[in-house]
């Protein structure tokens, strides 16, 4: 890995999380500060800082992220009642840790647009 980031040192056990699934490819965990009911993220161990960075060689690992999300929904007993899949890329985009990461939110009827605009500052 080019940059360790908090979710390498989770991916390493190196500090503690709630892994709520784990295979060969991906980790799932719950959010430390949860947005709704039922707040995980899930990221790919391989790294990759944004999602500018996902290509040809590790977008089936990016779709495998979507899988495991369907599948946490339909354990967990929201994909009938709906959730919501975020993905945010660099600063505007609200990302704080480059190694992309899906949340996923559910167990609440969820508003749209998600945020209040911020002005871009000059």
């Amino acid at each position: 890995m080019s940059e360790e980031t908090i979710f390498t040192k989770i991916i390493n056990r190196d500090i503690p999380a709630d892994i709520i699934y784990e295979d060969d490819q991906a980790l799932a965990f719950k959010d430390v500060n949860p947005q709704a009911p039922f707040h995980c993220l899930i990221i790919p161990k391989e790294p990759i800082a944004t999602a500018n960075d996902i290509n040809e060689n590790n977008s089936a690992v990016v779709g495998h992220l979507y899988v495991i999300a369907a599948k946490l929904a339909a354990e967990h007993n929201f994909a009938e009642d709906g959730y919501r899949l975020v993905m945010n890329c660099n600063e505007y985009g609200g990302q704080s840790v480059y190694h992309i990461h899906l949340h996923v939110l559910a167990g609440k009827q969820m508003g749209w647009p998600p945020y209040t605009d911020k002005p871009k500052q000059a």
